[in-house]
């Protein structure tokens, strides 16, 4: 396989990572359109990639047998205000490689960085936010109670924390539903509580762990379309793991192809669809034609190709 272009020309080697876009690659930069400097490398000592990966190894011990390698050499540096997706096949390690980033999982071997800082001190210094597959709600407080818990965790003023609540609320079209209790709320209704729950911090990296797998498809492209107007309004980068080639085309500026355990990253995909996207979006040439590059380059991995026939009919993998 060829050696994946990025904008501007850098280019990553397949199975050992990528750099991050040259300067000077640019995007809309329209009201709800894709944050300003999202797709391009910041300027010298202006600032430093949201995540960086190097050399990135994991193995995880058996019991009386040899260890299981979940990911091997991955390196990626993603870009302040980026929106990257990490998709491929079932247990190629991409809800690991979230974890590492988030210091859920420590490498075995590699670097990771966010913000410039060891993924220990960024989770110390609260930089990012979490969302689970499962919106992991507690059932005995409200929709605001739920959304107020990590900053009654670390203490934050009664008055921020009625401020914040608020604007988070507001941010995910829930404030009318904050009395409310989770099972008194659609599946789709608790996933945005998570969301506003992880986006309380102002975190700075937002990691998405396949939040909207288990909803059904209208849902699933009406949170999309919800999340990317988050995303535009708040600045904040994200890193997102789907099985969803749709999903992963439609919301992110790169698509990062990993490869069948032991995890590599085997290609990348830029995604250079306007903003701010929309139903039009998902009817257009473009994007059809970046689903099938996407899907051709996880076929790649086992010997097969996919028509464009095929692409516009099927809509995830794994």
């Amino acid at each position: 396989m060829t050696s994946p272009s990025l904008p501007g020309g850098a280019a990553a080697t397949p199975a050992t990572g990528a750099s991050v876009p040259a300067a000077g690659a640019s995007v809309p930069a329209a009201a709800g359109s894709v944050p300003a400097a999202a797709g391009s490398v910041p300027a010298a000592g202006a600032s430093v990639p949201a995540v960086r990966l190097a050399g990135i190894h994991k193995a995880f011990p058996v019991h009386g047998g040899d260890p299981t390698v979940a990911l091997q050499d991955i390196s990626l540096d993603v870009a302040q205000t980026e929106f990257v997706s990490l998709i491929g096949p079932s247990g190629c390690g991409k809800s690991t490689l979230l974890r590492v980033v988030g210091d859920l999982i420590t490498p075995s071997a590699g670097i990771v960085e966010v913000n410039g800082k060891p993924a220990s001190q960024a989770r110390l210094d609260r930089d990012y936010g979490m969302v689970f597959q499962a919106p992991v709600l507690f059932d005995w407080r409200t929709v605001e109670a739920n959304v107020r818990l990590p900053l009654e965790i670390i203490k934050t003023s009664g008055t921020e924390q009625r401020k914040r609540v608020q604007e988070k609320l507001d941010l995910v079209g829930l404030s009318d539903f904050m009395r409310h209790y989770p099972h008194q709320l659609s599946g789709g209704m608790q996933q945005r509580v998570a969301i506003a729950r992880a986006l309380v911090f102002e975190p700075a990296l937002l990691l998405m762990d396949e939040p909207f797998g288990a909803l059904d498809e209208m849902t699933r492209e009406r949170l999309n379309g919800e999340v990317l107007k988050i995303w535009a309004r708040t600045g904040t980068t994200v890193l997102f793991v789907t099985h969803s080639i749709p999903e992963a085309v439609f919301l992110s500026t790169r698509v990062v192809v990993m490869s069948p355990r032991p995890g590599r990253i085997s290609d990348i995909v830029d995604i250079d669809l306007p903003q701010p996207r929309n139903e039009e979006t998902r009817e257009s040439d473009r994007y059809f034609e970046l689903v099938t590059q996407v899907r051709e380059a996880l076929r790649a991995q086992h010997g097969g190709g996919a028509s464009a026939a095929r692409t516009r009919a099927e809509g995830a993998i794994g």
